[in-house]
């Protein structure tokens, strides 16, 4: 019996030219609407999905493929002899290989104006059934979802080697592509009903790249970018100098342009191991960087800096002087550019914007599971403090403290950031206690700590960290407070003349 394809797509890119090599190899071609037309119009012996079904396509086009003579094809096993006897007693032909691709949700979805009608016309209903009854039924059906398999499969069919396992490959792309198209479409509902935590939680990736390995090089690793992200995103970042990214790159510049999202005015962001390991903001992004590295030109080597302004010849001279794995920006003069690339290693990223808008959740997990939170974007203004020692912080020592206390946000607890003049100047993170990592911060600002401020990421349990503040010379904290002992921290900065602000808000970062 001759074998038969079915053929309706979306995307028509190399659809006659596939179709022609099926026809070389005696299939039938049955197809539907546009597909049907771009066939006919290339010289195609095709016949229309109507003259199998004996049913018109009703309902704009919703319903042509949902029957039974199409569906019967499909499904039906043909090594069982009473399915065999079933689609002689209605006169089903098999279906031997199906071509489909489905309707540009996504595509539709992203266009800017695109009506909510427009969007539901755009989720296809018949493609994914026929996808799926063919996928389910593989050992004896090919079903063929992507452009790019068109060749192989041909070629596979050619040398009469489109066999089981074939086909399972073939198959479980379709039930990949499937559910991630299923996956957007419930995304666009779910954002609609703003449901932060429904009962179920579908996720869906694309793949940016294969990565040589991941943290370390025993582990294999993969870059994968969330299809519908609505904020700036490193996934989207255009290099454009340098070789390719690792996972230990890509976490580290993450982490920099998240701290980078937080400031509007010109700032500099170098980090260390995703840690900010300097942060500086001036009227000018020159300025900026110099802040940033000078408050650890140690810790900045062989680190990532990130700027949220055009980066100019007076600045990429500096950047050139140290040895840095990536450096981001919204764009880089002819003449920083030629600077710059005169190091073949670097990594040139250029992000459009740093305005991090997006709702996307954040997911870590967990063995077994994933943990889902919100993106911590709180933020405390002037207002928002409360002044609990005898002395009142001055504006000067307001603005640090603010400047601190955004910083802070950025490091993993525990957590201590000393800063002065919109500068970080030390920074303790990831410490098992919060006494450890002031020693830490103080230690490495030396002489730049008197006079600076103190920011912690949460409450201190005992007076102790004040006890350090003091020694080194801070001379204002800014701290979530709620401690049960929060009184013994206020009274050893009364003892010192020290200001002290709580937040009312922690800001552990794990």
């Amino acid at each position: 019996m001759r074998k038969r394809a079915l053929v309706s797509v979306s995307n028509k890119e190399n659809i006659t030219e596939f179709v022609q090599g099926l026809v070389g190899l005696d299939y039938e071609i049955i197809s539907t609407g546009g597909t049907l037309r771009v066939l006919e119009e290339a010289g195609i012996s095709v016949k229309p999905v109507e003259a199998v079904t004996g049913s018109p396509e009703i309902l704009d086009g919703r319903v042509k493929t949902l029957h039974p003579m199409i569906h019967g094809g499909l499904l039906a096993k043909r090594d069982n002899p009473d399915h065999r006897q079933q689609l002689e007693d209605h006169s089903i032909t098999p279906i031997d290989m199906v071509i489909v691709n489905l309707y540009p949700f996504k595509q539709t979805f992203d266009q800017e104006g695109v009506t909510e009608e427009e969007i539901i016309e755009n989720i296809d209903i018949g493609g994914p059934t026929m996808l799926r009854a063919a996928a389910k039924n593989f050992s004896d059906v090919t079903v063929v979802v992507d452009p790019k398999d068109y060749e192989t499969v041909l070629e596979a069919a050619r040398h009469d080697k489109l066999n089981k396992q074939k086909r399972q490959q073939l198959a479980a792309k379709v039930f990949r592509h499937t559910a991630y198209y299923d996956s957007l479409i419930a995304s666009y509902f779910t954002d609609k009903e703003e449901a932060s935590f429904p009962e179920t939680y579908t996720v869906t990736y694309e793949k940016v790249q294969s990565l040589r390995y991941g943290e370390n090089p025993h582990q294999q690793a993969a870059f994968y970018k969330n299809p519908i992200q609505d904020g700036m995103s490193l996934a989207t970042a255009n290099q454009l100098h340098g070789k390719e990214l690792s996972y230990n790159n890509i976490q580290d510049a993450n982490a920099a342009v998240e701290i980078l999202s937080d400031y509007k005015e010109p700032a500099a962001v170098a980090v260390k191991h995703m840690n900010p390991c300097g942060i500086g903001v001036a009227d000018t992004l020159n300025v900026a960087f110099d802040k940033a590295f000078d408050a650890d030109p140690i810790s900045i080597f062989g680190g990532i800096v990130a700027l949220n302004g055009e980066v100019d010849e007076k600045t990429a001279e500096k950047l050139s002087e140290i040895f840095l794995e990536i450096i981001i920006a919204p764009g880089f003069t002819e003449d920083a550019f030629r600077i710059l690339t005169k190091k073949k290693n670097i990594r040139l990223l250029e992000l459009a914007s740093a305005d991090n808008e997006s709702t996307t959740h954040k997911l870590t997990t967990v063995n077994g599971g994933v943990l889902i939170q919100e993106f911590d974007k709180a933020v405390v203004m002037k207002d928002d403090l409360t002044v609990t020692t005898k002395r009142r912080p001055s504006e000067q020592e307001i603005t640090d403290l603010l400047f601190a206390w955004k910083a802070v946000k950025h490091v993993k607890s525990n957590a201590i950031v000393l800063a002065k003049d919109n500068q970080t100047v030390g920074v303790g993170a990831g410490q098992m206690n919060r006494v450890g990592a002031a020693k830490i911060a103080t230690e490495q600002a030396e002489e730049k700590a008197k006079g600076a401020v103190m920011a912690s990421d949460a409450f201190f349990p005992m007076p102790d960290t004040v006890e350090v503040a003091a020694k080194a010379g801070i001379t204002a904290i800014i701290q979530p407070g709620g401690s049960k002992r929060d009184q013994d921290s206020i009274d050893k900065c009364n003892e010192y003349g020290i200001a002290m602000v709580f937040t009312g808000m922690r800001h552990f970062k794990h």
